[in-house]
């Protein structure tokens, strides 16, 4: 297998994908903070909250895998260019919204650009860096990743203390400026050389069923998980995507190789990093409210409260000892060993923390820290490893896909049974629609009830913590499990599957 050249700008690159890749984890932690101030400022429900998270979790991926099988035909960078731009105007749009709808609508369009980043970064950074120095590259670039979760609550609570909710978005306009610079001047041009027969109908297959599944999903808690509003497009999501599949057994050229999943290790890293995402975004969606609508601090209060998580992520990525101990560890051991410290996290935050507890709840972010840094680096390095570099872009897409149905499963399922749950704990003659967010339960409860309402918010979202811990921890040992045949005692990214020339165009 021909390996890329070390090229002499190489850290350069990697500090511009590491910009681009701020752009999208800041946007998303800097909203986890200001949830409480769209219900309240805008008047949205707990079902429209959930969806302008949700729509930009839809239409990312979506497309993600179709974006990616874009990039290896028509050009890494082309795309990367195209992401930045359209993620500064959807931030733009959402930050001038001034309703729920139009909110969820810009959202949408910056899900677009972040699918065509998200399918991009990983695939430059593996042919930027050879097979030695890939698994470091790929560690800075989550380090980054992770300095964005911690930045992302605090940036957001001082923005959201001295001005308008909609300052969370414009935030990211000014940064997609600079990253539109920085790549069309630094981030070299590379693409697959048999991109000249792109599959279209594969792209619109993957694209139609991954949406069809995620609206299902997201759906759910709203509709109700046997509605027809919930299995009829499924339903059909699910028809889909197996027709995507059966397509691209039959064609010479396909968008994705069907073959990639007869690898074990390729299988137990994705179920890997669906469960990382699950417990990632779920949890942070229910612990913000816990800690702004139950424990009563205030946006910059929360946001900095949350910090700890992340930052233990910075520090074992950064400072490479995240790596080092996970190169020691054969893959199913480094991710059921995150995951299981993940599940953990989750169960002090709900045990510790439900009584206002916040060294609790530290400890909890601790631990889910460390989880991720564990897992997160050897899934990703065993699905980049476990494909051909010349399909770089389509792994990166399916990358981000894994992530946006981990991240729609955690908010929907999470959020799902918090709402059950408030609904079924109510003060009598409260009516079980007005769970829909605690804002509106209280006021329909009145101040004599209001207690009661708070204490049935609090105990619903212990129940939901700890169900989310014991869904991480269970589907850690399948993952673990699924990765055993292929496991290996070599570090993450020591090699790769052999595959064909790929032609790198200098920038």
């Amino acid at each position: 297998m021909t390996q890329p050249q070390r090229r002499p700008d190489r850290w350069i690159i990697l500090a511009v994908v590491c910009l681009v890749q701020l752009v999208v984890i800041l946007d998303n932690t800097i909203l986890n903070v200001a949830i409480p101030s769209l219900t309240e400022e805008l008047g949205a429900t707990t079902a429209q909250t959930q969806w302008v998270i949700g729509a930009y979790a839809l239409t990312q991926a979506g497309l993600l895998i179709a974006a990616g099988g874009f990039a290896d035909r028509y050009g890494r960078k082309r795309i990367q260019l195209l992401g930045l731009a359209f993620f500064g105007l959807g931030s733009l749009a959402a930050t001038l919204a001034t309703s729920p709808g139009l909110l969820i609508a810009a959202r949408a369009g910056m899900g677009v650009g972040g699918s065509l980043l998200l399918a991009t970064n990983m695939a430059i950074i593996v042919r930027t860096f050879d097979a030695e120095e890939t698994p470091k590259a790929l560690t800075w670039i989550m380090g980054v990743a992770s300095l964005g979760l911690a930045l992302g609550p605090v940036i957001g609570g001082v923005l959201l203390a001295e001005f308008w909710w909609g300052s969370v978005f414009l935030v990211n306009v000014p940064v997609c400026v600079i990253g539109l610079i920085a790549v069309a001047l630094r981030v070299p041009e590379s693409k697959d050389p048999q991109g000249d027969r792109p599959d279209l109908f594969g792209a619109l297959l993957s694209t139609i069923g991954s949406v069809a599944v995620i609206y299902a999903i997201i759906q759910g808690p709203g509709y109700g998980w046997t509605s027809a509003g919930t299995l009829l497009p499924g339903g059909i999501g699910l028809a889909v995507l197996v027709g995507f599949v059966l397509w691209e057994r039959r064609i010479p050229n396909p968008l994705m190789d069907m073959s990639f999943f007869s690898n074990a290790r390729f299988r137990g890293a994705v179920s890997g990093g669906v469960l990382v995402a699950f417990g990632l975004a779920g949890s942070l969606f229910l612990l913000t409210q816990h800690l702004q609508f139950v424990l009563g601090y205030g946006p910059l209060e929360a946001g900095l409260r949350i910090a700890p998580m992340a930052l233990t992520l910075v520090a074992l990525n950064l400072t490479g000892v995240g790596v080092r101990l996970t190169s020691k560890l054969a893959p199913p051991v480094a991710i059921a060993t995150g995951l299981s410290l993940m599940s953990l996290g989750l169960a002090s935050i709900a045990v510790l923390g439900h009584s206002g507890s916040y060294p609790g709840i530290l400890l909890g972010l601790v631990l889910m820290g460390a989880g991720v840094a564990c897992a997160k680096p050897a899934m990703a390095g065993a699905v980049m490893t476990s494909i051909p570099p010349e399909k770089a872009g389509v792994g990166s897409g399916l990358m981000g896909t894994i992530s946006e149905v981990g991240n729609s499963l955690g908010v929907a399922v999470l959020g799902a049974v918090l709402t059950a749950g408030f609904a079924a704990s109510l003060p009598t003659g409260v009516p079980d629609d007005a769970a829909r967010s605690l804002p509106e339960a209280l006021a329909a409860a009145g101040p004599n009830a209001a207690q009661q309402v708070h204490n049935a918010f609090g105990d619903s979202l212990t129940s939901s913590q700890l169900i989310g811990a014991v869904a991480v921890l269970l589907g850690g040992l399948v993952a673990a499990w699924l990765l055993r045949e292929n496991a290996s005692k070599e570090p993450i990214g020591a090699s790769r599957a052999e595959s064909e020339q790929e032609s790198t165009l200098a920038a």
